[in-house]
């Protein structure tokens, strides 16, 4: 716990598996994205083997995804994407090339992705208490999250929505969250961090000073489980409909 106490005015989420939850199948998705990917590519113009560029940019992927969870740098799915391509001998595909077939990538996941039911009538209570609100999202493409923050109707309720991505930093890094609280000309003492992540979403906001908020609902994954008796939120809840009336208690609590 943080030991900071103050009158909480900014609540932070967490995108996925926090607001939005899964509903498909990784194992079938994936495969089904890099399909997706490697059709646009071909339709673009480009030449590829495809077997092969397909189990590389797969390969390529899965080192990347390991490293960044190391340094806490997001370097983009476009850029790995990028490299891959110059060492098949396309060194100057255009952006609006690589971004395009990104997006049909994307697609196949973005269909599994549904709000939580009560993430809507949350923001919608926190907001009309006055709270102010924002999203900080690890992610490697942005235009990835704004579609799911669309499709999920989230955007009238964000004020301020900062993606690794776009910013080249992941949490828990403090910085990505300095970055989050400027956003909204917040202190740390005043906001609260809530998510799904042990590591990045209570470890990190700790790291910068906010207090944090474990939803627990959908937090049975290995990175959780190895992480679960050295981090402790600032509370547990199983559902978002929980947090104003925690929220609520809070302020009331003099510090």
């Amino acid at each position: 716990m943080t030991g900071i106490r103050g009158t909480i005015r900014a609540v932070f989420f967490d995108l996925g598996s926090t607001l939005i939850h899964f509903t498909g199948s990784w194992a079938e998705v994936l495969p089904a994205s890099n399909r997706a990917l490697g059709a646009a590519l071909l339709e673009s113009g480009l030449r590829l083997d495809l077997p092969v560029f397909q189990a590389e940019f797969s390969r390529r992927m899965e080192a990347y995804f390991a490293r960044r969870e190391d340094d806490c740098l997001e370097y983009t799915t476009e850029s790995v994407l990028r490299r891959l391509l110059e060492d098949h001998g396309y060194p100057d595909v255009p952006a609006t090339v690589l971004q395009a077939a990104l997006a049909r990538m994307y697609a196949v996941s973005q269909a599994h992705w549904q709000p939580e039911q009560d993430a809507l009538p949350t923001l919608k209570k926190l907001t009309g208490a006055g709270y102010r609100i924002g999203l900080i999202s690890n992610a490697s493409d942005a235009a990835d999250v704004h579609a799911l923050i669309d499709k999920a109707q989230l955007r009238p309720w964000l004020e301020a929505i900062v993606i690794s991505a776009e910013v080249g930093l992941r949490k828990p890094s403090p910085r990505i969250y300095e970055i989050a609280l400027n956003a909204l000309d917040m202190l740390p003492a005043q906001t609260v961090m809530v998510g799904d992540t042990l590591s990045a979403d209570v470890a990190g906001a700790h790291a910068a000073g906010l207090r944090a908020v474990w939803i627990a609902r959908r937090v049975d994954t290995p990175e959780n489980h190895a992480l679960a008796d050295q981090l402790q939120p600032d509370a547990i809840l199983a559902r978002l409909d929980e947090l104003p009336p925690l929220l609520e208690r809070w302020n009331a609590t003099p510090a």
